[in-house]
């Protein structure tokens, strides 16, 4: 759960320090009801992953941002949007914003995750009108939920929609190739943890652009209804994903060298897809926690590169 630190220090100063302009324009359908949002908001912090990229996505850099999971800072795929000099600065981590770091960037508008606790919610909308997306099912698409609102209460729907529009056109080209060069087929997704491999839904954010480029994606009855991914697995174990790619991603430094000690064992070198040369190693930080437009584009570059060489 998200957790919200010093938070009964910084709402002492609260009450002086409601700052956020009275001259909004617009409202947004968010979990917590209809929200009044700027016109043109100024000062964006994002608490979300997918908020950050969708903002980026529309060319608004934030001030403020969390970290990206198993990291210090954005993900890496995000650096490439960022300038130095506005880089913004980070306000905590995925599970846990610094309140006082958020209020430090007087920001005019946030933009949190849909796990965003109730609580949390309610300090955080003091300092600034908070969007919440609904939370939902898992399922492929609800990243595109997420974007449009954000998009939304950023002034910057149309942008938004032409962010989406080219991600659509883009992985359809990728599939039309992928078929003829006839190396499609099934895929699974794999992130490897310190405590052994945990195979990713089907129905996550990366899991759908795989989808989308011509993979049919299966989690191997692995995964429980609703779960994110599965329990860790033996090497043994991870000889039921019988996909004609495997897709292994790692989070961190931790994750690499668990990853480098499997690729030594004999369990690991009789799997079929190590055998065929078909093991494709990608970034965790991208395929198993982000989600947007431009993650959506870098997805597909990896995909491309390793079926379309």
């Amino acid at each position: 759960m998200l957790h919200v630190t010093r938070h009964a220090a910084a709402m002492a100063g609260l009450t002086t320090l409601l700052t956020f302009s009275t001259a909004q324009a617009a409202s947004v359908a968010t979990a917590h009801g209809e929200v009044e949002v700027p016109d043109a908001p100024e000062r964006v912090v994002t608490l979300h992953e997918g908020a950050l990229d969708a903002a980026l996505a529309v060319e608004v850099t934030p001030v403020g941002a969390v970290t990206t999971r198993g990291g210090d800072g954005v993900a890496r795929y995000i650096e490439a949007y960022l300038e130095e000099e506005t880089r913004p600065a980070i306000v905590g981590v995925v599970r846990e914003v610094n309140l006082e770091a958020v209020l430090a960037e007087r920001p005019d508008l946030i933009l949190a995750s849909p796990q965003l606790s109730d609580e949390q919610y309610r300090l955080l909308s003091k300092i600034a009108p908070t969007v919440v997306p609904e939370a939902r099912k898992l399922a492929p698409d609800n990243w595109l939920h997420e974007a449009r609102l954000f998009g939304e209460a950023l002034g910057r729907e149309e942008a938004l929609e032409k962010a989406i529009t080219r991600v659509e056109e883009r992985a359809a080209a990728v599939a039309e190739a992928v078929e003829e060069a006839g190396v499609g087929g099934s895929a699974n997704l794999v992130r490897w943890m310190p405590q052994g491999p945990l195979v990713m839904s089907d129905a996550l954010f990366s899991s759908a652009m795989l989808a989308a480029a011509g993979l049919e994606v299966t989690d191997a009855g692995l995964v429980n209804q609703g779960g994110v991914h599965s329990d860790p697995l033996s090497l043994e174990n991870l000889s039921r994903l019988e996909g004609d790619w495997l897709f292994l991603a790692t989070l961190n430094e931790e994750g690499d060298q668990a990853l480098k000690a499997a690729r030594k064992s004999p369990a690991f070198a009789r799997l079929p897809v190590v055998k065929s040369d078909r093991v494709v190693p990608v970034d965790g930080q991208l395929w198993t926690s982000a989600s947007g437009p431009l993650a959506a584009q870098a997805i597909l570059d990896d995909i491309e590169a390793a079926l379309l060489p």
